[in-house]
Formats: C-alpha cells, sequence, structure tokens
C-alpha cells in the first residue's frame, strides 16, 4: 500500500514537487469517517495531513448552490473549493460524480494524475 497512487500524491506533495491542498470540508469529512470505522488511525491522518497538504477553508453554502449543477451534490463543495483555489486539477477515486465538471478544473484518478506528472517531468 506504501506505492498507492494516492500515497505517491501525498509523498509528491510533502516533498513540494506538487502543492497539495484540500478543503477543511473534506478533513472534517476523513475525520468523521475514520472515527467511525478506523478510531486508530485518526492519529496517522492528523500527522500525513500535516506533513503533506494545504487545509484551506470550506467553501461558504452560496458560493456552492452556484455550482450545484456542475457535480453531484455531495461533491460540489469540492469541486468549488478546487476552482476557488485555481486547481488545474481535482484528483479524485469518483470522477463520474463530477459532470460536467468546471472548465478551469479537470478531474483525474489519482493514477492518471501520476501519469501526467511523470509525462511532464520527461518533457523537462
Amino acid at each position: 500500500m506504501s506505492h498507492s497512487a494516492g500515497q505517491v500524491l501525498l509523498t509528491l506533495s510533502e516533498i513540494t514537487l506538487i502543492d497539495g491542498l484540500t478543503s477543511a470540508l473534506a478533513v472534517e469529512e476523513c475525520r468523521r469517517n475514520l472515527d467511525q470505522k478506523l478510531p486508530d488511525a485518526r492519529k496517522t491522518f492528523d500527522v500525513l495531513l500535516q506533513r503533506t497538504l494545504s487545509v484551506v477553508p470550506a467553501p461558504s453554502e452560496s458560493e456552492v448552490y452556484r455550482m450545484a449543477d456542475r457535480a453531484d451534490w455531495k461533491d460540489v463543495p469540492h469541486l468549488v473549493t478546487a476552482v476557488q483555489q485555481q486547481c488545474r486539477f481535482l484528483v479524485t477515486y469518483n470522477t463520474a460524480d463530477y459532470t460536467p465538471g468546471h472548465p478551469a478544473v479537470t478531474i483525474l484518478r489519482p493514477g492518471d494524475f501520476l501519469r501526467s506528472v511523470r509525462d511532464h517531468l520527461r518533457r523537462m
């Protein structure tokens, strides 16, 4: 598991090869799920979060409503955060939930994003 695409992305962010960020809302969701399903993992999550990702504020309710038709309702806040933070990519395993998405943000699965990073590095 230490070489999963998600782990590699976190490592790339930790060494500042990419700028990884997430919203306070996503962090809250992760912590809630961990507390319910894997409470012993919470401390590891918090350390990993601190080392690898910048946490930005969750979007306001009005900002979410403005983009309500761009993704599944539960995922709209994540898309809004990506747009607000001028992210070129939103990396998720739930790519189908981001239809039609937003023209400024490319939605990719972790492995696909890593392939694009590799291709970019190869051209340097």
